[in-house]
């Protein structure tokens, strides 16, 4: 453990590990009450356009718009959702198809897709020093959100009429949780990667509501779920020399299978 923190980019890693995976803990802990799992998962193939939308632009950095269309894309399907007569995941399906189809064109157009296939794995490993205050502003306004929208999304989960009837706005509220959710993909999908980003946001809340036993201990064990999975990920990347987001991944399926088998028990 010595050499890991000898170096400047495991460093960085590591604090960007302490400041991510709390975020995708208390993310998952709604998408899984509510049924979003496939949701989230449209939310990187949507990030993907938002990649190729900043390169057009000519931007150094695609992260902002990343950010700004991720969080449209994710009102807009909500909106959509909510007005139209077909199923959840018929929309949520077809605005995903559509987003990532634009954003392969766009990226693939003169040859350029090579240049953006690393979003794809993602690298942790690449995360600077600067990016780590960037991600712990996102913490703190992402907390500060989730104190405000916490109870009404717990209303919305365990009943929607009910929700209504205490003059709860349904869609403003999905909305608002859906551009959090967003802005959190799109704040680290260069680091841990479109292919994966969807396990992050599902594995932890469906570990901790295995053997959970109220709405505390769901969220607790669910954040505390997505840290360990993070931080073990990480060193077992390293002495691998493996994908650290992948490893990630791997070690929360791995606490959810533990979890499932308890749950038996």
């Amino acid at each position: 453990m010595e050499n890991f923190f000898a170096y400047e980019f495991m460093r960085n890693a590591f604090f960007a590990v302490l400041l991510v995976t709390p975020l995708f803990g208390l993310m998952s802990t709604m998408v899984v009450s509510n049924r979003m799992a496939f949701f989230a998962d449209s939310l990187g193939h949507g990030a993907f356009t938002g990649i190729a939308v900043g390169a057009i632009c000519g931007m150094v950095s695609p992260r902002v718009s990343l950010v700004i269309f991720s969080a449209l894309f994710a009102v807009f399907v909500t909106y959509i959702k909510s007005r139209s007569l077909a199923s959840t995941d018929t929309v949520i399906g077809v605005f995903s198809s559509t987003a990532i189809a634009i954003g392969l064109m766009i990226m693939s157009r003169g040859g350029g897709f090579n240049k953006f296939s690393s979003y794809l794995i993602g690298d942790i490993l690449s995360v600077t020093r600067d990016e780590i205050v960037m991600l712990a502003v996102v913490f703190a306004a992402v907390m500060a959100a989730w104190g405000v929208l916490f109870n009404p999304l717990l209303m919305l989960s365990i009943n929607a009429p009910f929700a209504r009837s205490r003059g709860i706005n349904v869609f403003w509220i999905e909305a608002a949780f859906a551009s959090l959710v967003a802005v959190v993909v799109a704040v680290s999908i260069e680091w841990v990667g479109i292919l994966i980003i969807n396990s992050l946001l599902v594995l932890p809340g469906a570990a901790a509501r295995n053997v959970a036993s109220d709405v505390k201990s769901y969220t607790l064990m669910s954040v505390a779920i997505a840290l360990v999975s993070g931080v073990a990920g990480l060193i077992i990347a390293y002495l691998c020399d493996v994908a650290a987001g992948a490893t990630i991944a791997l070690a929360a399926s791995a606490i959810f299978f533990v979890t499932m088998a308890a749950r038996r028990k």
